[in-house]
């Protein structure tokens, strides 16, 4: 039997060891996916054939939105075609903002925006922290470095699965097309050694149930 394809873009837009931890998180997943990446420098590049065969296409994280969206904008329409036709969109904080409207792919009933810059926001600076998501109702730590929230309108096929201490969406499912995205302002990816190296304390979870259930739920909506 042959085992769904899911592609995860690694290259200029997103930063190391992004692209390999959430490559990993798939490959935890009860979707026994086949992962493999994508991008400028892979055997596998970014086009509208090869999003085509894919069950799942996943944009990590990396560093600033501007100039990921000059390296990204030249596949705007493939990404767009490939969920308006079925496809699922992943994106995990840069791939968060960049599944908004400005600048990104536009595909939320809405946009994204900096986290830090709402009001009553817990954190106040672009450094490396820890923050408590309220995920289906359970706290969550989870790895966050200026992430976005989302900003969209009411939709009946809009699910929102965690929110941030302030009450801003930090993770959702929405529907595009025939397809269905799914985002995330935090990295629920993020594995020890993330907290490690930002000298950070690791939760006992790391995370990992909240981004499994994130791939579900842009799986099964």
């Amino acid at each position: 039997m042959t085992r769904p394809l899911a592609l995860v873009y690694r290259g200029g837009a997103t930063a190391p060891g992004c692209a390999e931890s959430v490559a990993a998180l798939l490959e935890r997943s009860r979707w026994n996916f086949d992962v493999h990446f994508v991008g400028p420098r892979e055997y596998l590049h970014m086009n509208e054939h090869t999003l085509g065969s894919a069950a799942l296409y996943a944009q990590p994280g990396g560093d600033e939105l501007r100039p990921a969206w000059r390296r990204m904008r030249r596949h705007r329409h493939a990404v767009r075609n490939y969920v308006a036709g079925g496809g699922r969109y992943l994106g995990f904080c840069l791939g968060g903002y960049l599944a908004g409207a400005t600048p990104g792919f536009d595909l939320l009933p809405g946009d994204a925006d900096r986290y830090i810059t709402t009001a009553r926001a817990d954190v106040a600076d672009t450094d490396a922290t820890v923050v408590d998501v309220d995920w289906r109702g359970t706290r969550t730590e989870l790895y966050f470095q200026d992430g976005p929230v989302f900003d969209v309108r009411a939709d009946r096929d809009l699910e929102v699965l965690a929110s941030y201490p302030n009450g801003e969406i930090a993770a959702l499912t929405a529907s595009f097309g025939a397809g269905r995205v799914g985002v995330v302002g935090p990295h629920p990816e993020a594995d020890g050694d993330w907290f490690a190296d930002s000298g950070l304390s690791t939760p006992a979870d790391i995370g990992t149930s909240a981004g499994l259930d994130l791939i579900d739920a842009v799986m099964t909506s």
